[in-house]
């Protein structure tokens, strides 16, 4: 079949004004200069134009805006349209989005994750705007021989209001591409934003993903592709001793069988043989170094060694004064742990990968398209400029396709080296997702709070015991919500270490990754502090933030109590509880209403209120905190990854359950006025609600939760009956 080349310069921006298309955008610099040079390796230049790569104005009138990150849900393609929509003074309705090609030359590293996206690209896409509305301006001034100070844009017009004239970007477009771009073009006040900050910024996904035209992996149909499955070792860190494939081979339109390094790929015409394929082969794994382990026993090593029965090494990240000094009286002590957790989108893992000889095309839904490229060269033996990846939408990740080493593309590689030069679609069963990782890691806290006379922190000895997330260590997720926290503001005495287990059982960033857990410990600490103290946790938490100088905090938790009603009553058998986190730059308050149902919480209403910076998109702000207030009770509710020797336990939504619509409470999210650059909205929503769902149920019965999650199995709730 005919070899497939990249197309970027007909699919993306046609040239700098080829069919009357101008190319506006801001050149990229990015710190991460060895990457970037592995990425240029073999690559294209820039597209030429004017200014760059993010901006075409069509002939017809419409403004393409070029998306370098990746849509997985979260409407990243929509905030960054709408900042260069902005400056651009752009028609909202006639501006449509298009996925970049993975191009370090012209978009710089291009990974999506961290809540950062939106933070990253402030100043960078709005720049973008801004220079080319400048371009129209002084293209129209000279047509009209007036100062471009007298002129007016609108909605993609260009207007003169003493003489009555105007134009269309489309009658500028070939005098606009004529003139250079300002270096230091003037930015809009935001208070003179007319899009951003309002409703009319929504997504523009809704009707291909509600016509099922939106193309994901699965979508991806070529000719003469095969379909491949790998079947995995059982247990982490077992390796494959042998297989007899005769049975799979004798399973029509089964293609090859042949061994690669993460287990047996089985490769056929289609889906349905490669399972039966699969299914039939005879495998032996050697695991004398696998994990055997339950996590149950994990679980008490974890604890062992916090409580320093176990010695395992450790690194401090917060410390000051002198424990052997403290003159502390009242001692709180308390653990928390946490299990593995599974990412489980709706779209379990899938790639499509063609080679051919040093070129490789790929279409994935991939988190760091620019790692992948440079990770799928290597399998290929082939340089990252020869790596064309078309990076598609995702039916969701919450970061399991952002692992750091891209696992599923290298497996897509390595089976696509061996097809001939067809194209090979790779696919993960929601079995083989949940039952092959990457996981939330499982974490162990343990905390010793010696208290002052007025119930507030002297001394704080904090011990977190986690894998690492990253191959390096100590690695700051593990930590983060932790160190730096404002509760810490009245202790003279702290030492804050973290342990990091060599456990085989792989790990990567899971959604709001560290806060995941940190927020849970530390909120639900406060509150148990300020219940022992007899003070009331919102007044608590307030001496503290003032204290500590958080006024953000500070106004977040005094808008929460508000909203939410803090401190009215509520109906007996009902409690409130509340969590205040910070995370990726924004502050989430967050208060629930639950009631116990026998032993099962019921929550019915949560309040959010968040300060995010300016707000880009206030509908999709509130979609990002219903969704993630899902997503974060889902895993408090049900979510834990259990091993029995050494073999998963979940394999599916029924043994791996998630929240169900009539669990979903009634969310109400409250957006704080602000004029600071935006921050993180993907993630931040998550870690406040496990919290305050916690401190609603130590109100309602006493009792701290001690580990989650709060239902197991046979629906148990997670209480410990004994205080500290």
């Amino acid at each position: 079949m005919p070899r497939m080349k990249m197309t970027r310069r007909k699919m993306i921006l046609g040239g700098t004004l080829a069919g009357g298309a101008l190319v506006v955008g801001y050149t990229v610099t990015h710190p991460l200069e060895v990457l970037g040079a592995a990425l240029t390796a073999g690559g294209t230049e820039a597209e030429p134009g004017p200014f760059g790569p993010y901006i075409r104005v069509e002939p017809d009138g419409w403004v393409t805006i070029v998306n370098p990150q990746q849509e997985m849900g979260q409407g990243i393609h929509a905030a960054l349209a709408a900042m260069i929509a902005e400056e651009l003074d752009a028609d909202w309705d006639r501006v449509r989005i298009v996925t970049a090609p993975v191009d370090f030359t012209r978009f710089g590293v291009q990974a999506t994750g961290g809540s950062n996206n939106v933070a990253s690209h402030w100043d960078r896409l709005r720049q973008t705007g801004a220079a080319a509305r400048a371009m129209f301006v002084n293209a129209a001034a000279l047509r009209w021989q007036v100062p471009p100070r007298h002129l007016a844009v609108q909605d993609g017009i260009v207007s003169h209001a003493a003489s009555g004239r105007s134009a269309t970007f489309v009658d500028l477009l070939v005098d606009a591409a004529r003139q250079t771009p300002p270096q230091q073009p003037v930015l809009k006040h935001p208070m003179d934003y007319r899009l951003i900050g309002t409703d009319r910024v929504r997504r523009k996904d809704c009707l291909p993903k509600s016509t099922g035209q939106q193309v994901y992996t699965q979508d991806i149909h070529l000719p003469g592709i095969l379909v491949a499955m790998v079947a995995h070792s059982p247990r982490f860190g077992g390796r494959l001793a042998g297989f007899d494939d005769r049975a799979a081979r004798e399973v029509p339109d089964i293609v090859d069988v042949f061994a690669i390094e993460t287990g047996v790929a089985v490769v056929a015409r289609n889906t349905f043989a490669a399972i039966r394929g699969r299914e039939a082969l005879s495998l032996r794994w050697d695991d004398s170094a696998a994990e055997t382990r339950s996590s149950a026993e994990i679980a008490d090593w974890y604890r062992a060694v916090a409580e320093g029965l176990e010695e395992l090494d450790f690194d401090r990240f917060e410390e000051r004064g002198d424990f052997q000094q403290s003159q502390a009286g009242d001692i709180f002590k308390t653990t928390l742990d946490f299990p593995w957790l599974a990412h489980a989108p709706m779209e379990p893992l899938d790639c499509v990968a063609q080679v051919d000889g040093w070129d490789v095309n790929i279409w994935s839904g991939c988190h760091n398209a620019s790692i992948d490229q440079v990770h799928a060269a290597l399998s290929a033996h082939t340089i990252p400029g020869r790596v064309n990846l078309h990076v598609l939408a995702a039916g969701g990740s919450f970061g399991r396709r952002g692992v750091v080493w891209g696992d599923y593309v290298v497996e897509c590689m390595r089976i696509a080296r061996r097809t001939g030069g067809r194209p090979v679609k790779l696919m993960w069963t929601r079995e083989d997702e949940m039952a092959a990782g990457y996981y939330r890691p499982m974490v162990h806290h343990r905390a010793t709070i010696a208290l002052r006379p007025d119930g507030y922190p002297a001394d704080w000895r904090h011990h977190i015991v986690s894998q690492g997330l990253l191959p390096v260590g100590p690695n700051a997720q593990n930590y983060e919500g932790v160190a730096g926290s404002p509760y810490f503001v009245t202790a003279q005495v702290l030492d804050c270490r973290i342990s990091t287990p060599d456990v085989p059982v792989p790990v990567s960033f899971w959604r709001s990754v560290g806060h995941s857990h940190t927020a849970m410990a530390m909120e639900h600490i406060i509150d148990q502090l300020a219940r022992r103290a007899g003070h009331d946790p919102a007044e608590y938490r307030r001496v503290l933030y003032r204290a500590a100088g958080t006024t953000r905090r500070l106004a977040v938790l005094d808008e929460l109590c508000d909203r939410a009603g803090w401190g009215t009553p509520l109906e007996p058998g009902w409690a409130r509880g509340m969590a205040v986190h910070e995370s990726f730059g924004t502050i989430v308050g967050q208060m629930a209403e639950v009631r116990l149902e026998g032993t099962r919480p019921i929550v019915r209403r949560v309040t959010a209120v968040v300060d995010c910076g300016i707000a880009i998109s206030p509908d999709q702000i509130a979609a990002q905190v219903e969704g993630s207030i899902g997503f974060g009770l889902s895993a408090a509710m049900y979510g834990a990854v259990t091993l029995q020797d050494g073999i998963v336990q979940q394999t599916n939504f029924d043994t791996y359950p998630v929240l169900r619509m009539n669990e979903m409470p009634v969310v109400e999210t409250h957006i704080m006025p602000s004029t600071n650059p935006p921050s993180g909205m993907g993630e931040p929503g998550v870690a406040p609600i496990a919290p305050a769902v916690a401190n609603a149920l130590f109100a309602l019965t006493g009792r701290p939760t001690r580990r989650l999650p709060f239902l197991t199995g046979t629906h148990a709730i997670q209480l410990d009956i004994t205080t500290a």
